[in-house]
């Protein structure tokens, strides 16, 4: 008798209950080797005045099974909620967020039958971090953290990915253009692993023109690997280009866990209606079951799935008058995969999931590092200039400051508004104020925290608000700094 995997299960809000048993049904009646262990989360758990979302319990189970099937989840509006997802992945290192995007036409309606991609999306930085602030009146910032570890791990991701599935070519998205140390950062470490794969072939696409091609042309895609703001906005495109968000899942991989669940959101509005379409969660499950090296089952239940839909037995979301023949609920299009267990497709490419083929990828980023020589040559001091001081007579008064730093330019949202600004009403109740050791970036000597502790004091005594300092550094004689905008 076989071992049966261990795997937890949470239901989720809305329709989550109902989709998550139809799926649990189909895993059951294809004889899945799993043995579900289920928690509670969500909408309940944060209206306990928990604002994870998530009990202590349920985080003991997940670190035994280290398989997580979920169903999707409602975030209560306002409370300081986080969002469950989010905390989900970086607190299980699920750093590679992969999502199948697939036509299959003419049963679901699209205007590119071809599509057969996959987006591969970086889940754990970025803005997705989660670390904003209210600095004034009126600015709000949210950051932007990128690392070079978190980069080689999801590209390599990307490539091991290609590799073992038989994909031919990984395409990078980013705005380097524009964002030229962060998305720049990533597009180079890109180039450096893609190197390593010669057999696979490579390119980059800034953002914008990415996103059209996959809206108007999606068939040129195969793998896209991409930045975690980015990956969660294409792949809901790819997937409406597709047909239908309803179709698609999701999987979360970690090198030791992992979490599978559809891309779709809680619907509360059809909830308990019985009128859900379960395909999103389970076709993450089939991913769950090639994850957990039941490639067989998979690929039963896969086919079955494909062998409903070409019958025409469709749910309410993707039923048309031209290919559906029977509009059904949650529970009879499960009861119809189920009917179809053992049965090939005829017009879709029947699946099979080579057994030992998928062995999961591991990746962690732990290429060659080599250790900058890091020289701290000025501080960013931004201010809330809360009194409307004009640009140039706050420079004014900065120039009385006695320090070995000098002023060099104030900025306002990137743009410098002192000196010899062309701007004639800046927005200058948020400000930033930098100082170097030399006007000349080809000359910048090394400063202490010291002269920085100083400056503060000094701006302090004269009555400025600073509300954040930005060290500036050189690596390896390299700016490890933009320049403003008109500098």
């Amino acid at each position: 008798m076989s071992i049966k995997t261990p795997i937890t299960i949470a239901y989720g809000d809305g329709i989550g209950p109902e989709i998550m048993q139809a799926t649990l049904n189909i895993l059951d009646a294809a004889q899945a080797q799993i043995d579900p262990q289920v928690i509670e989360i969500g909408e309940k758990i944060y209206l306990q005045g928990n604002t994870s979302g998530i009990p202590d319990s349920a985080w003991q189970l997940l670190k035994r099974t280290k398989v997580l099937l979920k169903g999707p989840i409602t975030t209560p509006q306002g409370g300081g909620y986080k969002s469950l997802n989010v905390t989900l992945r970086k607190t299980l290192s699920l750093f590679a967020n992969v999502r199948p995007c697939v036509s299959y036409a003419p049963f679901v309606a699209t205007q590119h039958p071809n599509i057969d991609l996959v987006i591969i999306r970086e889940n754990e930085e970025d803005m997705y971090a989660g670390i904003e602030y209210r600095q004034t009146e009126g600015v709000y910032q949210c950051l932007k953290l990128i690392t070079q570890p978190g980069c080689e791990q999801i590209i390599q991701y990307a490539f091991e990915y290609a590799q073992k599935f038989n994909r031919k070519k990984v395409t990078c998205f980013t705005k380097d253009n524009i964002m030229k140390m962060t998305d720049g950062l990533f597009h180079r470490i890109f180039n450096e692993i893609a190197a390593e794969y010669p057999a696979i072939e490579h390119e980059h696409l800034i953002i914008d023109i990415g996103t059209a091609l996959l809206a108007s042309h999606p068939e040129r895609f195969d793998v896209i690997v991409t930045l975690n703001l980015y990956g969660d906005i294409i792949s809901d495109v790819a997937a409406q280009v597709v047909g239908s968000v309803g179709l698609a899942g999701s999987a979360n991989i970690g090198n030791q866990m992992a979490m599978f669940e559809a891309i779709h959101g809680s619907a509360p509005d059809i909830a308990g209606k019985n009128i859900a379409n379960p395909s999103g969660l389970l076709n993450a499950a089939i991913q769950m079951l090639v994850h957990i090296n039941q490639p067989e089952v998979a690929s039963l239940i896969e086919n079955a799935w494909l062998k409903t839909l070409e019958e025409g037995i469709h749910t309410g979301d993707i039923y048309s008058s031209t290919y559906s023949k029977q509009k059904v609920g949650t529970q009879a299009f499960a009861n119809a995969v189920i009917e179809r267990l053992g049965q090939q497709p005829v017009h879709f490419k029947p699946t099979d999931y080579k057994k030992g083929a998928y062995t999961r990828i591991e990746c962690y980023g732990s290429r060659p590092h080599v250790c900058s020589d890091k020289k701290l040559v000025g501080v960013d001091l931004f201010i809330d200039n809360h009194n409307d001081i004009p640009a140039k007579d706050l420079a004014e008064k900065l120039s009385t400051l006695m320090s070995p730093l000098q002023l060099i330019v104030i900025t306002s949202r990137g743009l410098k508004i002192w000196p010899n600004s062309m701007i004639e009403a800046p927005y200058l109740r948020h400000c930033a104020c930098r100082f170097q050791s030399s006007a000349d970036l080809n000359n910048l000597k090394s400063i202490t925290p010291q002269d920085i502790i100083q400056l503060l004091s000094q701006c302090n005594a004269l009555g400025l608000e600073i509300i954040k300092t930005e060290n500036l550094y050189l690596f390896d004689g390299q700016l490890g700094f933009t320049l403003a905008q008109g500098q």
